[in-house]
């Protein structure tokens, strides 16, 4: 069974740094497309950032402040955020799958975590 649990969330404040993790079981992420979504409150979930192979994808919105990483050693995905801001609130999700297109979209994608919260103040 494949599990991916998110981990890392929290408060800061606007212009702080977070580092989420998304560790699996079940299911090996190398070799795999994986990414991190986000969901605020009334919003539909979007695609932050996203890996697969050598490749890396990133929204606009958080180009040159957030990192996604793979530890294959610990089949772990990270997302370093930097320079966060207010609207960088919301639910942070990690998923995985195998795609051709559609790296930030969530259609692209078979398995979800369960998401932790993450929330910049002002």
């Amino acid at each position: 069974q494949v599990q991916l649990v998110e981990s890392g969330g929290g408060s800061v404040q606007a212009g702080g740094s977070l580092r989420v993790s998304c560790a699996a079981s079940g299911y090996t992420f190398r070799s795999n497309g994986l990414a991190w979504f986000r969901q605020a409150p009334g919003k539909e979930r979007e695609g932050v950032a996203a890996t697969y192979g050598l490749n890396t994808y990133y929204a606009d919105s958080v180009k040159d402040r957030f990192t996604i990483s793979l530890d294959n050693a610990k089949n772990t995905l990270y997302l370093q955020m930097n320079s966060l801001k207010p609207e960088d609130t919301g639910i942070y999700y990690c998923a995985a799958g195998r795609w051709v297109t559609g790296a930030l979209q969530p259609y692209a994608y078979n398995y979800w975590g369960q998401g932790t919260q993450v929330t910049v103040s002002s």
